[in-house]
């Protein structure tokens, strides 16, 4: 039995290292063929990679995508897997869905942009609304985008200059949110670049699941808008404690703030988002990444009186740059994805199969945790599971950088992509689509029982 100060995560560290190596050798000599690749074409690229966080996956080096097709992806040198990473959410309904592939082979003859709506646009609108939720919509290109425009309305409306965002929080790379709680109090989170803005002037953190902490914030009568996800995603998942969005929704009603609900990552709770799914009450609703099968899309939709204050206030202001919108957001290809997207793939018997499967999954990797022995646990929310290699419930964003230990979730996903297996790079997430099969779930769960015997052995 190892002593306690060689354990981490409840696994021995030297074997865990042991395992490691194995594991990154297993990898490097199923793909010569991309490491010759890479050797001969990276050098284009900053830091050898076209976005710097594809370095971010734990692999040895990156794989080289040959192709993919609903829910299996096969590199270069002809490795298959099954992707439970979907680009992570982008393609959260299988890749090149069949609808959004016919739409866009017939958009292309139509031509890609033209800085005008389209019949389709006007489909899309109704189709959003019904959806998920009567709301007056703008297109962009991100989600990231999205929530900047989506602030800007915030600030125009009420006329306070700070947004209130959650420790530990995702919106993208929002600049306004990239803050922390650092001993109660808001700062820059250190791993930024170039930043030279002070945040704080713009920005106020408060922990989720704590309506003390954000009437705090609120009281001091700064906070233009709360910006939350509904579930905490971009690191270990915390769920919402019984009545906190309630509490939300008061709060921002009561200290005239609006409240701002990203599903960019939670649109996988079901039919219309964990907003419909769970009756919230947002303000401002935004939805990205899946939302047109994998073509970069967002949306971002206002509550009808807000609409109607945000237009008041447009007539008020002279002509010119607004800082919101860009060139290319809202062009006809993205309208062709969304309405095929939305009206044929989107659809209550896809959630059906996903809500199964990942039930399926998630039982599956709690039952090997279990057996294992070992301190984890296991959340879910509609298709999206993960693995947290920590005790749980995690109550806010402080519990959930606590949980995470990259150390031992490096090894298994590098031991789960060579037993066939993609996960999500950045934490311990899977997707189940309404193309993943029950072998492909099974055999997730096979990979990741084997994985946990060898490290406990």
């Amino acid at each position: 039995m190892a002593s306690t100060s060689n354990l981490i995560a409840g696994l021995d560290r030297a074997r865990l290292a042991e395992v490691a190596r194995r594991e990154a050798q297993r990898y490097e000599a199923a793909r010569p063929r991309t490491r010759a690749a890479l050797a001969d074409g990276a050098g284009a690229f900053l830091d050898a990679v076209p976005m710097h966080w594809m370095k971010d996956w734990p692999m040895p080096f990156a794989m080289l995508v040959a192709e993919a097709k609903g829910a299996r992806l096969t590199d270069i040198d002809g490795n298959t897997l099954d992707d439970f990473c979907l680009g992570d959410t982008g393609s959260m309904f299988g890749h090149s869905p069949a609808p959004v592939a016919r739409a866009i082979r017939a958009q292309v003859g139509r031509g890609l942009t033209y800085m005008l709506p389209t019949e389709a646009a006007l489909e899309a609108g109704r189709l959003l609304s019904a959806r998920f939720g009567a709301f007056a919509w703008q297109i962009a290109t991100t989600a990231t985008d999205a929530n900047r425009f989506a602030l800007r309305v915030a600030r125009a409306v009420t006329g306070k200059p700070k947004v209130l965002v959650f420790n530990g929080c995702y919106h993208g790379t929002v600049d306004d949110a990239m803050v922390e709680c650092q001993g109660g109090v808001t700062a820059a989170r250190p791993g930024l670049v170039g930043q030279v803005e002070d945040l704080t002037l713009v920005a106020a953190c408060a922990e989720f699941n704590d309506l003390a902490s954000v009437e705090a914030q609120l009281a001091t009568g700064e906070i233009a808008a709360i910006l939350t996800e509904p579930v905490m995603t971009n690191s270990c998942m915390v769920l919402p404690a019984s009545g906190f969005h309630e509490g939300l929704r008061a709060l921002a009603t009561r200290y005239g703030a609006l409240l701002i609900i990203d599903e960019t990552h939670t649109i996988s709770s079901g039919l219309g988002g964990y907003t419909r799914v769970h009756g919230l009450d947002p303000d401002i609703f935004v939805i990205g990444k899946c939302v047109a099968g994998g073509v970069p899309t967002a949306a971002w939709g206002l509550r009808p009186d807000v609409a109607e204050a945000y237009l008041r206030y447009n007539e008020t202001r002279p002509a010119g740059h607004s800082g919101m919108g860009t060139t290319l957001s809202a062009n006809p290809m993205q309208f062709a994805a969304l309405v095929a997207t939305l009206a044929e793939v989107m659809t209550p018997a896809a959630y059906a199969t996903m809500e199964a499967g990942a039930a399926r999954l998630a039982a599956g990797l709690s039952a090997a945790i279990a057996a294992a022995g070992l301190p984890w646990h296991v959340v879910r929310v509609g298709a999206r599971v993960e693995f947290i290699c920590a005790p749980g419930p995690l109550a806010n964003g402080a519990e959930a950088a606590r949980a995470h230990v990259p150390e031992v979730e490096a090894v298994l996903h590098t031991a789960l992509l060579n037993r066939g297996t993609l996960i999500a790079p950045f934490h311990n997430m899977m997707l189940v689509s309404p193309a993943t099969g029950r072998r492909q779930i099974d055999r997730l769960i096979a990979a990741f029982t084997d994985i946990l015997d060898e490290l406990t052995a």
